[in-house]
């Protein structure tokens, strides 16, 4: 079923089809490597292994780059966006040192690739900017200062930016050599060079089960097995693993609006404030003498919150506010990111496997992490030299992190509780149109939407990767797991890993 939420929830790239000629698998297939998930790491992965001859079949649930890479705001910044400062704290300066060297490495490759590939994605090198939040201590600029010059990262401290209202007298730091681009022109450049090479895309085509046999991966769907040498699940969150990873991570939403600006109005620059979470902005170029300004934030734990219009009222006026000269919405949407408890994505073989390989945990670096995947778990498949293992390694255990692991798995425990509250409607028939909640039936728990007509869908509130407790998303008009970022659709279909199966129907 396609998600109903295409109605609302639209970002700025979502017109560019990224594979047109793409088909569903069709029988059996077999090739070198076989790549789940059709995002900027999946893609970027199979355009390295195809410059090295390999044969690669990508295969996704959805459309092709029709996932969380389509709701992305597109920055290449190379620099942790959790503060450099916290990650040192956490893993030390030599990680951190080599963390900024990987994303700074995954913005040269794409400006690498465009180039010689000659793909048209708006690419272009510009500053950045950190600024301190109005009404906020200094320090954080200072300390982030420090930290930032002692991974070897180039920096100048300033006081005020001109561009942003209210901001003449704020601390800032000025980082050089960022990024912007269109993450969607560019993958379709992407794929359609790897197509030319003998790889193919398979969009709606359902994952089962990934097995391993005889130094060999085959891969179940519901259109056929494919078999290979090897595997790379870039699902966003992995389906081949129950606990591993995913109680290392946790799901967040964020929001982003986007609105239409005169070309010139605004200098073109990345603009991120001090604030936990913070605000982020940046241009797109448009047609004419018309660009788009993308203001980004309002992060919270997916699935406990469903206040989007507050959130994007809040973000319009916090931008507004300054940027005086923003033009009317253009569009707005929210997309999901997993928020790993060190910072740094899982990268690499997946524990206990020898040929499948898994890319995950993007920490709101999604474009750039999916690149250092593509990079990293191409080398390992290659067997050549592979760069910044440590730094990515999925078995990894972070013990400064053990804070924010209990933090984030605290979710889980008060998740299951809610399975002992009562409904929020006491019967479906108080479900009015458009609308979605869970409803107790005897013993167990309901999750019932009323579409605009009146026909009424009705599955189980159980998450069908470990059992969590679902929660209505009226913004995107799906469900939501708190739990580990699964997401279904009104009629129980799987939008986002790690769920593989549908919602059961009600018991």
């Amino acid at each position: 079923m396609k998600n109903a939420s295409d109605r609302r929830s639209r970002s700025l790239w979502m017109d560019v089809e990224v594979a047109p000629n793409a088909r569903q698998l069709d029988g059996g297939a077999s090739a070198d490597t076989v790549i789940i998930g059709s995002g900027i790491a999946g893609i970027s992965t199979a355009y390295e292994l195809a410059a090295a001859g390999q044969k690669v079949v990508v295969i996704d649930r959805g459309a092709i780059a029709g996932g969380v890479t389509a709701r992305t705001s597109a920055h290449l910044a190379p620099l942790c966006d959790d503060l450099t400062s916290e990650m040192i704290k956490l893993r030390g300066e030599a990680i951190s040192r080599l963390f900024y060297q990987s994303h700074a490495a995954a913005v040269d490759r794409i400006e690498e690739i465009q180039r010689s590939e000659d793909i048209a994605c708006d690419f272009h090198r510009l500053d950045g900017y950190l600024f301190q939040a109005p009404d906020t201590d200094s320090q954080i600029i200072d300390e982030e200062l420090d930290a930032v010059r002692k991974i070897g990262a180039p920096v100048d401290r300033l006081v005020g930016i001109e561009a942003l209202a209210g901001c003449d007298k704020q601390h800032v730091l000025r980082y050089p050599r960022q990024g912007t681009f269109h993450p969607l022109k560019y993958l379709k450049g992407l794929a359609g060079i790897i197509e030319t090479r003998g790889g193919t895309f398979h969009p709606g085509t359902v994952v089962h089960a990934v097995e391993e046999k005889q130094g060999s991966v085959r891969v179940q769907t519901d259109r056929g097995d494919v078999t290979a040498k090897a595997a790379v699940v870039a699902t966003n969150s992995p389906i081949v693993d129950m606990f591993a990873l995913h109680t290392k991570m946790a799901p967040y939403r964020t929001y982003v609006i986007c609105f239409e600006i005169n070309r010139g109005a605004l200098p073109d620059a990345l603009y991120w404030d001090t604030l936990d979470p913070y605000h982020y902005v940046r241009l797109q170029p448009g047609n004419g003498r018309t660009d788009y300004v993308l203001v980004g934030g309002a992060d919270h734990k997916s699935g406990e919150a469903d206040n989007a219009d507050v959130r994007f009222t809040a973000l319009e006026a916090w931008a507004r506010n300054l940027i005086p000269r923003l033009g009317n919405v253009a569009c707005r949407w929210s997309g999901q990111v997993l928020d790993t408890i060190d910072y740094a994505a899982f990268i690499g073989r997946n524990p206990g496997s020898e040929n499948v390989y898994v890319h995950t945990g993007d920490s709101g670096q999604g474009i750039t992490h999916g690149v250092v995947g593509s990079l990293l778990n191409s080398a390992l498949i290659l067997g050549g030299p592979a760069a910044w293992t440590d730094v990515y390694e999925p078995s990894r255990k972070t013990l400064a992190a053990v804070g924010n692991y209990l933090k984030e798995n605290a979710t889980a425990v008060k998740n299951f509780a809610e399975y002992l509250a009562p409904g929020e409607l006491s019967s479906v028939d108080d479900l009015k149109p458009g609308r979605g909640a869970i409803v107790r039936q005897g013993l167990s728990k309901v999750a019932a939407y009323r579409d605009e007509v009146g026909t009424l869908y009705t599955r189980s509130a159980a998450c069908t990767h470990v059992g969590c407790h679902l929660h209505w998303n009226s913004f995107e008009t799906c469900w939501d797991c708190p739990c580990h970022g699964s997401h279904f659709a009104v009629d129980g279909t799987v939008l986002n890993a790690p769920a593989i199966s549908p919602l059961a129907e009600p018991g």
